[in-house]
């Protein structure tokens, strides 16, 4: 009996891991698509304006730019899934153990400072800085610029896509504050159970405003706390015990977080950026014993 309910276990785990991936991936080309549609078909706002030469290239600007938005979130995305941030395949050169050390009795390794294990991943990883569930991996040493250029972006298109629908949430008030557009601005999927109450498309449209604006306040906390945990030199678990025994300064930190390109590796992820270091030795600048 054991052994069947270890076995539903896996299998059910197995196929839960891809989910989030495919959800994320559904929202952004949804939201993709639902811009685009806004885009061309209802802008310009004004009637005069749609056959103008403004609003020709209008469009084409904003087409340009979200779909420039979604390449590079993709394309980051790709990427840091492809990187491996853990211990596999790397030289840990133990004669050299110092101060920061351990021994991970699960990979029967000794891993440097900084790295732990992940019991999701089944690995240490240098430099840990957290488990991302939306990804199903580790964001560590190698694959840390990539995840944020990816946060960067994904903040940068769902700001963009809530302005855009500012349209959505206008039209949908103009017939005053009711029960009726309260309920298809805050839950529309309840909405949608009443066919004489709301269209299908009033639906899809009221759905993903609603999502832009709650992915966009998600996507901000993360963007912002990784943004002020880079400029000080530090991951999410030294942020836990308030350590910032490997801050560098400002430009020191973006170096050894973006690589040497640092001020250019954020518009493209196919711009060359070679780290610093190593992910194995760092430069010990504070306390390593945690405060608290």
């Amino acid at each position: 009996m054991t052994s069947f309910a270890s076995q539903v276990f896996v299998r059910v785990d197995k196929f839960c891991r891809p989910l989030p991936i495919v959800l994320n991936t559904f929202l952004v080309f949804s939201i993709t698509a639902e811009v685009s549609y806004l885009v061309l078909v209802e802008a310009p706002l004004e009637a005069d304006q749609k056959k103008t030469v403004w609003s020709a290239f209008w469009k084409a600007f904003h087409l340009l730019v979200q779909y420039f938005m979604l390449g590079n979130i993709c394309w980051n995305a790709l990427l840091f899934l492809r990187t491996s941030p853990s211990i596999k395949g790397v030289f840990l050169g133990v004669e050299g153990m110092g101060q920061g050390w351990r021994y991970c009795y699960t990979c029967e390794t000794h891993t440097p400072p900084r790295c732990s294990h992940c019991y999701d991943c089944k690995v240490c990883v240098l430099r840990r800085d957290h488990h991302c569930v939306f990804f199903g991996q580790c964001v560590g040493f190698r694959n840390y610029r990539y995840f944020l250029s990816c946060l960067f972006f994904m903040w940068s298109g769902l700001l963009y896509a809530t302005l855009m629908n500012a349209e959505v949430f206008i039209v949908i008030l103009k017939e005053g504050v009711t029960m009726h557009s309260i309920l298809l601005l805050i839950i529309p999927w309840i909405m949608l159970g009443f066919i004489s109450l709301v269209t299908a498309q009033a639906f899809a449209f009221a759905f993903i405003a609603d999502t832009c604006v709650v992915g966009f306040l998600l996507v901000s906390a993360f963007f912002f706390f990784h943004l002020v945990l880079m400029f000080r030199g530090q991951t999410t678990r030294e942020w836990y015990s308030t350590r910032r025994p490997y801050n560098l300064g400002l430009r020191g930190n973006l170096r050894h977080t973006l690589g040497l390109r640092w001020y250019l590796c954020w518009l493209c992820p196919l711009i060359p950026s070679p780290l610093p270091g190593d992910g194995i030795n760092f430069q010990v600048t504070g306390l390593l014993e945690p405060t608290r």
